[in-house]
């Protein structure tokens, strides 16, 4: 099966009401027995990501009562959920809170994921900004826009320019030496290079256009695999660093997302080249 635009507002719907009833109350408003630690100081938990992730997934089957349904902090419980997703005929992975550090640290920079995956492919991807009231969207096949009080507003990626001109957002943090090393390094050749902390709104700059380049390590797929889905249907190129494709059945072996093709031959070489 592949989605509908119809079965998009539905999914669309539900993160809207999570984010209302269980995200935002507590934004700016969280006590410290609230937010706790997981495996470093930068990767958080809080009450808001354990009820929003509950919220959506009830959504989720009640709208779609065959469907498995794959949360960030439920997998973080039980890891062995990832294994049913390779051969589940429609499987949705919710990445409840993304950015939750910037969420605890009161930042307005966090989004709402979710994505939807038929026997292993990426269908369809949402991502809903909670502070912005929108939604971007993308169904395999259809495109990739935001939903927002005005209407649908279409995503396209930016244009190629040249390497030192590009604008990218590069999480390096994550690399272990030497890769981790070259590539702090290498980033100096690229025009701008940040991290936001917050793939959710990385991927949505780069399917509107106002980046160029997306540079990951960790590949969880809550992280990934619906803002993947939206820079490609924003006619964006993409590749692990080997070149091979991107799967949300792949965990390792990193990520960059371009423009076209060209532009991603270009921008590997430019992170990996040898000091």
């Amino acid at each position: 099966m592949l989605f509908s635009t119809h079965q998009a507002d539905v999914v669309d719907r539900v993160l809207r009401a999570a984010a209302s009833a269980e995200i935002m109350p507590r934004f700016r408003n969280l006590s410290s027995h609230e937010v706790r630690q997981k495996s470093s100081p930068m990767d958080l938990v809080t009450d808001a990501d354990e009820a929003a992730e509950r919220m959506i997934a009830d959504g989720l089957r009640q709208a779609f009562p065959d469907a498995v349904v794959i949360g960030e902090e439920a997998a973080e419980r039980d890891p062995s959920l990832l294994n049913t997703l390779a051969d589940a005929e429609l499987a949705f992975l919710i990445d409840p809170v993304d950015g939750t550090k910037n969420f605890a640290s009161g930042l307005p920079l966090f989004g709402v994921m979710v994505a939807a995956v038929v026997r292993g492919e990426v269908v369809a991807g949402w991502i809903h900004d909670p502070i912005g009231h929108d939604t971007a969207i993308a169904v395999r096949g259809e495109g990739a826009w935001i939903e927002q009080a005005g209407g649908r507003i279409d995503l396209r990626v930016a244009s190629s320019v040249p390497v030192q001109e590009m604008a990218g957002c590069a999480s390096w943090h994550y690399m272990r030496d030497p890769m981790r090393s070259v590539v702090a390094a290498n980033l100096a050749g690229f025009g701008a290079a940040a991290s936001y902390r917050c793939a959710a709104h990385e991927y949505r700059m780069a399917a509107a256009g106002h980046c160029h380049f997306l540079v990951y390590a960790k590949l969880m797929p809550w992280d990934h695999a619906a803002g993947w889905l939206l820079h490609r249907e924003a006619g964006g190129y993409s590749a692990r660093f080997d070149g091979s494709p991107y799967g949300p059945t792949f965990h390792e072996g990193g990520l960059i997302c371009a423009p076209d093709a060209e532009s991603w031959r270009r921008i590997r070489e430019t992170l990996f080249e040898p000091a």
